[in-house]
């Protein structure tokens, strides 16, 4: 004990520990707590140092502060690496040999603990232990050591992105996406493109394959896809497409956009996937027989039936072969009809399939079937308007994305293509709704002619017993006489349904009447005993049933149709008329929904009209406030990103909140990232105590609260614009949680 000094100057204390530790004194273990140990054991060696080092420190700041000398609180106690242990081996050679010898048996937690206690003495060792570390931590498939390998990568790519490599980047992004963890899957590609290590195609692939399964996976996947076009796009105007070493790597294929926008759909993350669906024709993807019924899908939910009717063509030219998969582009087509209260529409497009006819020949060369067509997105001009390359016939076999039928308007039976009873129970109300049931009829009577299948001629039948169960007996009795002007005879059954319907209503006169219908086409000895139960199919009480529900969930139509009016002008960058449009919405006291409100975002946005973003804004929160608007993430994207771009941080702020209240995921890199290329040094030197107004004050607080929240610190030793990470733990996981 006699050996330690109570004070020793900041240069003189590390000569002394380290000569205690060259004489290998029995006793100096005693002094720090430990009782007597070895120094010849490599094991051990370097949580020894780093607990002397702790143990010196409080001894000798409770002496300093004995002797009430404060200017010696600070000294170093780092261990010169060049000096020796005994037996001529330094720690770095011991720490070195301990993680070589730990990767090679695969003991993954002991190579952990000689990195951390290596990186701690002499920073990191080199690069193909590394990245040995980080396969091994990676295909352990445990979450802590994911999460261990992933924190390794963000500290690098901070303190020595130079020995950051591709091939150990690429496995642990695959790896922590197969282990459900998209958060650092995501951040670890994102990496990848900063640093321009890009990865094939088929990573990114299997990549949003495994992110796609879960919803926050999903809003990352789509992101990533943006911004992977982003680079995509930027290396083109750069280089120009000659370039294409590069550009093989960056541009996305058909089947990536696919598995992204599957997920959008899955997840109902309907305005992420038209901002990706608007993507595809500037990146130049030819969308295939899966890209054209996902879109359908999109479209239909976001209720744009304008622009759904444009592929209608072009499917039923080409799609003859493939008339099963296109069940789900019919139903969404369907669907719309109905939604913007077109029987008319409806009506064609059923009883098209009823006579095995759509618009165009379903026999078709299969050469022809892989020509190419375009499809304009967004503005109906063609000249200014995107032009989106389609092939309907083409349907790659790529066993990834498997077929969801949701279709419940359209059924596939027999090789045809059917409307389904729903189907059928929605136009019904439809036309009944308006008083409109002879149109019906007059279908009906087309169906009975040109139908090659025996079941279809039930239909009319079909219709009538609904409407008497319904007690709609004057349409059922209209529906009659109809199919009789028409020459067409209906079913003994028909009459009877209605006949006793009559009676149960005690009608005797139209009753009457009917009987003398039945007496003129020969069919009273046919009529059944009074006490005789008509037989009725399963499938008609399914009808009525579904009618029954039609008529209890029938909606407004009119906000469709404003809707997609709005749409239309805002992509013609006609705002004016857009909000002429929402005014008129408010005045007929139309509720507007979250498309409505997407619409004008977007609109006001390509004019670079932030401000009127923001007094949007205002209504969208009295609406929401009222419970009237449900809490849409995408929405609450648009909105977020448009406000930092304006640099409106006190709406930002307020949008953040909505968000963390409603429990919905914020993607922070990507905000850090449009907030440090935008506004990087916005307000960066300047205090509180400075600003000239009280605007300018307020802007300032809302900024900084902004930059905490975020976790934003400029990187002041380069201009590269990233996040500064403070370490792997916390602060590290707040760059992207």
């Amino acid at each position: 004990m006699s050996d330690i000094p109570h004070f020793q100057p900041r240069s003189i204390l590390p000569l002394m520990l380290e000569r205690l530790l060259l004489k290998g004194l029995p006793q100096f273990p005693t002094f720090i707590g430990l009782g007597p140990i070895s120094f010849h054991h490599h094991v051990g060696i370097v949580a020894l140092s780093e607990l002397i080092r702790g143990r010196l420190r409080r001894r000798c700041r409770y002496r300093c502060e004995q002797c009430y000398n404060p200017c010696l609180l600070h000294f170093s106690t780092a261990i010169q690496p060049e000096r020796a242990f005994p037996g001529g081996y330094s720690s770095h050679t011991i720490l070195l040999t301990k993680l070589e010898n730990a990767l090679k048996r695969r003991q993954v937690d002991e190579a952990w603990e000689a990195f951390s206690d290596f990186k701690t003495l002499h920073g990191f060792p080199h690069k193909s232990l590394i990245s040995k570390l980080i396969d091994q931590l990676s295909y352990s498939f445990d979450s802590v050591c994911l999460r261990k390998a992933y924190e390794l990568v963000v500290v690098m790519y901070k303190e020595k992105s130079d020995m950051l490599h591709y091939d150990f980047m690429a496995r642990l992004a695959l790896c922590l996406s197969r282990g459900q963890m998209p958060v650092p899957a995501s951040t670890v590609l994102r990496i990848m493109l900063e640093l321009r290590k890009y990865p094939p195609m088929d990573l990114w692939r299997t990549v949003f394959l495994y992110m796609g399964k879960t919803e926050i996976g999903t809003y990352l996947s789509s992101d990533l896809l943006v911004e992977l076009c982003e680079c995509y796009l930027h290396h083109v105007e750069e280089h120009g497409e000659k370039n294409g070493a590069h550009l093989k790597l960056l541009k996305p294929d058909t089947l990536t956009f696919n598995l992204v926008l599957n997920s959008c759909v899955r997840f109902l993350s309907t305005l992420n996937g038209l901002r990706i669906v608007e993507l595809m024709p500037l990146v130049g993807i030819v969308a295939d027989a899966r890209t054209i019924v996902i879109i359908a899908q999109i479209y239909e939910m976001n209720g744009l039936r304008d622009e759904l009717k444009k592929f209608k063509e072009h499917v039923d030219r080409d799609s003859a072969l493939l008339l099963h998969h296109y069940q789900q582009f019919y139903n969404c087509l369907l669907s719309l009809h109905f939604k913007f209260d077109d029987s008319e529409a409806a009506a064609e497009l059923m009883f098209a399939m009823y006579g095995n006819k759509r618009s165009g020949s379903l026999v078709q060369k299969k050469e022809n079937t892989l020509k190419p067509s375009f499809v304009t997105i967004g503005s109906s001009n063609l000249r200014t308007g995107l032009k989106l390359n389609i092939q309907p016939g083409l349907l790659q076999k790529d066993f990834v994305l498997s077929e969801e039928n949701q279709s419940k308007l359209v059924m596939f039976i027999d090789g045809k293509l059917l409307p389904s009873k729903k189907a059928l129970a929605k136009l019904i109300n439809g036309y009944n709704k308006h008083g409109n049931i002879g149109e019906l009829t007059k279908h009906l009577i087309t169906i009975r002619r040109v139908s090659s299948t025996s079941s279809n001629t039930d239909l009319s039948l079909d219709v009538m017993d609904a409407c008497i169960q319904l007690g709609w007996l004057e349409t059922a009795h209209d529906i009659l006489d109809d199919m009789e002007m028409a020459g067409i005879p209906m079913d003994v059954d028909a009459y009877h349904s209605l006949l006793r319907a009559y009676s149960k209503q005690n009608r005797p006169r139209d009753a009457e009447a009917l009987v003398k219908q039945i007496k003129k086409f020969g069919l009273l000895e046919h009529l059944p005993n009074d006490d005789t139960k008509v037989s009725t199919p399963v499938r008609k009480s399914a009808l009525v049933e579904s009618l029954i529900q039609e008529m209890g969930d029938d909606k407004a139509t009119d906000v469709h149709n404003i809707n997609s009016s709005i749409y239309y002008f805002c992509k013609g960058n006609m705002i004016d008329d857009a909000v002429r449009t929402y005014r008129r919405m408010q005045e007929r006291k139309i509720q507007p929904t979250v498309e409505t409100f997407a619409y004008l975002v977007n609109g006001y946005s390509t004019l670079g009209m932030y401000r009127e973003i923001t007094i949007l804004w205002g209504d969208i929160k009295r609406i929401m406030d009222t419970g009237d608007l449900a809490q849409n993430r995408d929405l609450h994207e648009v909105l977020l990103w448009n406000f930092i771009q304006g640099g409106y941080f006190e709406r930002v702020m307020e949008v953040l909140e909505y968000m963390k209240k409603h429990g919905m995921y914020t993607d922070k890199w990507k905000y850090k990232r449009h907030f440090l290329k935008l506004h990087k040094n916005l307000y960066r030197s300047l205090r509180a105590s400075e600003a000239k107004t009280e605007a300018q004050r307020k802007r300032l607080e809302h900024v900084q609260q902004f930059r905490k929240l975020e976790a934003i610190h400029v990187d002041l030793r380069g201009d590269r614009g990233i996040c500064s990470l403070m370490g792997a733990g916390e602060d590290a996981q707040g760059l992207v949680d």
